[in-house]
């Protein structure tokens, strides 16, 4: 039976394993100085604990840390690493080197529930929540992973749908005696599941980043099969009960469809339910992905689009395409493994 990682565990959950063994107290906490600051591979590596504690520890969990399976590099320096999830599962995440920082795009979850049409990952259908543990190791198992300066939920699955794991994995994220980043480093995406967003405003200060696509509920509710459920007004009229401020943001994704999206009744009607919010766009282009009758649009649309936003004093950018010769679109990867048509054993890297 596989012992149960260490990694991935809070300085709560540290120090009851401790005070289970009978160590020191202070013992949670130099466990969690090797798990989330140095890059040690074992549990013996934990020098400043006694044989016998290492010994305890070893015999009743793993360290919990492993290797990305295969990678994807892209002539402009995003990576693509894939790794095992269970014994079929497989979850995807990117490496985005800019001039000034390094983003690393996290998953959540092993494929996802919400089935949203422009999404290779729903086409999976659902097959595991990530742990905590599980998240974090797509930072740590990384060779560039004390180069990155920003982290975004909004890889593989629904964070949201997975709000324990989440939660968990930004108070090591952010926590002294975790990674110490900053949550003003860390955005985490949601399509809008309004009690679990809710929970995050009220127990977290990294920014969030909502899934929007289109402000008109009968397309959105086409594009996004959750919008059944909890509907634009929902989604905004929890938002507005809370304060984004200069330090914490509120931003909405909108990947922009030709002839769908993309007209001015939707730079009005964006106009009007943002109107009062302090918040940004981002559009972001449409990367193809079988089995949908989607299709980005064209680059002048696109600039058009975004324009007549700004003029309407909505702050909307243009999310930059990256990793464009390697498979981008969020779920591909996985799937062509998944489908048996790229063998463990074959070199990724380009």
């Amino acid at each position: 039976m596989l012992k149960e990682p260490l990694f991935g565990k809070t300085l709560v959950q540290l120090q009851e394993i401790t005070t289970h063994f009978g160590l020191p107290k202070f013992a949670a906490r130099q466990i969690a100085d090797w798990l989330y600051k140095k890059d040690i591979a074992s549990i013996e590596e934990m020098s400043n604990l006694s044989i016998k504690s290492r010994g305890l520890l070893s015999e009743n969990y793993r360290l919990g840390v492993y290797d990305p399976v295969n990678v994807q590099t892209s002539s402009d320096g995003t990576k693509k690493y894939l790794f095992q999830a269970g014994s079929e599962g497989y979850i995807e995440t990117a490496f985005i080197p800019e001039n000034t920082r390094s983003t690393l795009c996290v998953s959540s979850q092993v494929g996802c529930k919400m089935g949203c049409l422009f999404c290779m990952t729903g086409k999976q259908g659902f097959q595991a929540q990530l742990s905590s543990g599980e998240i974090l190791n797509q930072i740590r198992s990384l060779p560039e992973w004390h180069q990155l300066s920003n982290l975004v939920y909004m890889g593989m699955g629904e964070p949201m749908d997975n709000l324990e794991a989440l939660m968990q994995s930004l108070e090591i994220l952010t926590a002294d005696w975790g990674f110490s980043w900053s949550p003003r480093k860390i955005t985490v995406s949601t399509i809008g599941i309004v009690p679990s967003m809710r929970y995050f405003l009220e127990n977290s200060d990294c920014h969030l980043a909502v899934s929007l696509h289109t402000p008109f509920e009968k397309e959105r509710r086409m594009l996004m099969p959750i919008s059944q459920k909890f509907s634009i007004q929902d989604i905004l009229s929890e938002l507005k009960k809370h304060n984004f401020d200069r330090q914490r943001r509120v931003s909405f994704e909108y990947i922009v469809f030709e002839g769908l999206n993309d007209g001015a009744a939707h730079v009005k009607e964006l106009t009007r339910i943002l109107n009062g919010m302090k918040c940004r766009i981002n559009l972001i282009r449409f990367h193809t992905i079988p089995g949908t009758p989607l299709k980005g649009t064209n680059e002048e649309s696109l600039l058009k689009f975004k324009e007549a936003l700004n003029a309407k004093g909505i702050i909307t950018t243009i999310r930059a395409s990256r990793g464009q010769d390697i498979d981008a679109a969020c779920g591909l990867l996985s799937t062509r493994e998944m489908r048996g048509e790229i063998g463990l054993g074959e070199n990724l890297v380009k």
